[in-house]
């Protein structure tokens, strides 16, 4: 069998599962499958899958897991979430998920009820069925079918998804910008805006081609929405635009460098996120379906 990451060498590999005199909670065939079914972490370089690795042990020992509806949280499950729930983190460290504990995970995707207020004022209650949601102070939850990274779509990771939703909640706002230094957050409201308003303008084009007779919610008018660089959902608003662009970031990176240029800088600075041939940089020098 092909072992995933060849370029790695068998004493790194070694050093990167035995890190600690106590076993480690995952072990390392289980790591090594998981990593398997992500070809996205195949572009990383070896000392910035160590850091992820180092990351995602430290993480399942820090968060609990819970299975909803009877789902059981096995140590593939674990290390699938905390691979994917680590990566927007490479930089910052595992401190920046210090206001929760508990990751909820549901066998499917789950209910929640929604209240909206229309411009006239007029209340609506709906239900709505969600792929993960991530809660300010609380937990992030998660539907295992959209989690799995064996399951995944490119460009697609909802756990990267919520997870980037709690980096931009550390400040108090789901706004697009997460805590950073004054220095830094022009240059990245600047980028992250432009680039919001151009997916929004993108998004206009393609549903003024979709025929009358065609529901742009039904399957008929996926091949339109496919030209987009980015799922529709991005532009909801900017946060969700933010969450939605740093999937494809992370899983889909063409996406964002050749659409975005701008953004998938300001992003590569502020996560501290590294492919093999990248240029060295200073780690801070400068997805569909609801969530």
């Amino acid at each position: 069998m092909q072992r995933p990451f060849p370029g790695l060498s068998e004493l790194m590999l070694s050093k990167l599962f035995r890190r600690n005199a106590h076993a480690p909670p995952v072990d390392r065939s289980t790591w090594e499958s998981c990593l398997a079914q992500m070809p996205f972490l195949e572009e990383l370089d070896g000392q910035t899958l160590e850091r992820l690795i180092h990351l995602a042990e430290d993480f399942v020992r820090r968060k609990s897991f819970s299975g909803a509806q009877g789902f059981a949280v096995t140590d593939r499950v674990k290390a699938s979430i905390a691979l994917q729930a680590c990566l927007p983190v490479l930089a910052i460290g595992l401190n920046a998920y210090d206001d929760f504990v508990e990751i909820i995970v549901y066998p499917d995707r789950f209910l929640t009820p929604r209240t909206q207020i229309d411009e006239a004022g007029i209340v609506h209650e709906s239900v709505e069925a969600l792929s993960g949601e991530a809660m300010q102070g609380g937990p992030v939850v998660l539907a295992w079918p959209d989690a799995d990274p064996a399951m995944g779509a490119p460009g697609l990771s909802v756990v990267i998804h919520e997870f980037v939703h709690k980096l931009d909640m550390l400040d108090g706002l789901a706004d697009g910008v997460p805590p950073m230094p004054m220095s830094k957050r022009a240059l990245w409201q600047t980028a992250l805006h432009a680039a919001y308003d151009q997916f929004c303008l993108m998004l206009e084009a393609v549903e003024a081609e979709i025929p009358p007779d065609v529901d742009p919610e039904s399957e008929a008018a996926d091949p339109y929405y496919a030209r987009l660089p980015l799922d529709a959902y991005a532009a909801t608003d900017e946060a969700e635009f933010f969450a939605v662009s740093a999937e494809a970031f992370f899983t889909l990176p063409g996406a964002i460098s050749q659409t975005f240029p701008d953004l998938a800088r300001v992003f590569s600075d502020y996560f501290g996120y590294r492919r093999a041939g990248d240029q060295d940089r200073s780690a801070l020098a400068v997805p569909r379906v609801p969530r």
